[in-house]
């Protein structure tokens, strides 16, 4: 299968990799002047848990694109939230008719979200994996499992290609029924989170701090009003997080989830990403239903960056 990815991030790096090692063709798309800066490799140190854990070490050679053309089996878009606006702009006038998985966090309604591409072009999924790329050597991982849309009426044909190609790379599936649904209680997790790495400063030094953790479920708390006033039915990991006593939550997190050594610790670890994006569209939602989110407002404000913050969404 030829596969294109939109953007040479992190998790577009990382499957596009193990697609290539399966026998497919990968290709990235770029914006201009990036294919000059990026060159034609990286460097990769990751973590692949498809079979049990194996740290990979190599320099891969990438192929890199500045124009987009239709000549693919599947696009791939795994990018900033922020930045799927313009791809689904740039896409539905260069792509032509090839089908698009749309890898990635979403905040607003599916169907505008990714428009003018049709939803019958498109599918949703979302991988396991971070990490963070800093001078062209990537360091990170991705774990056997991953999240895929159940069909759609008039999808299933592009289902049955995404299937095909994680299957043939050994990656397991996990369907997800309602994907919107999903995607908006994940997206909350990351603001409840992300509100506490702004206050950290960055993501690494959250692992040092068990409070901040107990603070998520916080955070959490006060994220819900807005999940149900949008339509949202609370999901079993978002309930969980306000329901357990926050210095149990703080405990969990620190030991279990993220134990030292494990790698959704060392995936945080090695994000250098800037947060605040989640929390701020989080926010601006919150705004509009008229719904206070002291907790959030506070770490924005103490934030180095909040006058930008607070004067994009007032």
């Amino acid at each position: 299968m030829r596969i294109l990815f939109f953007g040479r991030g992190v998790i577009s790096t990382q499957y596009a990799w193990a697609f290539e090692k399966a026998g497919h063709t990968v290709e990235f798309y770029v914006r201009k002047g990036k294919k000059e800066t990026f060159g034609s490799s990286i460097e990769l140190e990751m973590w692949d848990a498809r079979r049990g854990k194996q740290l990979i070490k190599e320099s891969w050679n990438v192929k890199l694109h500045e124009e987009l053309s239709p000549n693919y089996d599947l696009i791939i878009v795994s990018v900033n939230t922020e930045q799927l606006p313009e791809a689904a702009q740039l896409l539905s006038t260069a792509a032509g008719n090839t089908p698009v998985l749309i890898f990635n966090n979403v905040w607003q309604d599916l169907k505008s979200s990714i428009s003018p591409l049709s939803m019958n072009n498109v599918v949703f999924g979302f991988p396991v994996g971070g990490g963070g790329i800093a001078d062209n050597r990537l360091r990170g991982g991705f774990l056997k499992m991953l999240f895929l849309e159940k069909p759609r009426v008039g999808t299933e044909h592009i289902n049955n290609k995404v299937k095909e190609l994680f299957e043939s790379a050994h990656f397991k599936i996990n369907w997800i029924k309602d994907m919107q649904n999903w995607l908006w209680n994940h997206f909350a997790m990351n603001a409840a989170m992300e509100t506490e790495v702004l206050k950290m400063g960055s993501f690494p030094a959250l692992m040092n701090h068990s409070d901040s953790f107990a603070n998520v479920g916080k955070n959490m708390r006060e994220i819900t009003p807005v999940l149900k006033a949008r339509g949202a039915k609370i999901d079993t990991i978002s309930l969980l997080l306000t329901k357990i006593p926050p210095a149990i939550l703080g405990t969990l997190f620190k030991k279990v989830i993220f134990a030292k050594g494990s790698l959704p610790r060392l995936f945080i670890e090695y994000n250098n990403s800037k947060a605040g994006f989640a929390v701020l569209e989080v926010m601006r939602e919150a705004k509009n239903l008229g719904i206070p989110l002291p907790r959030l407002t506070v770490a924005i404000e103490n934030n180095e960056q909040h006058k930008a913050i607070e004067n994009s969404i007032s």
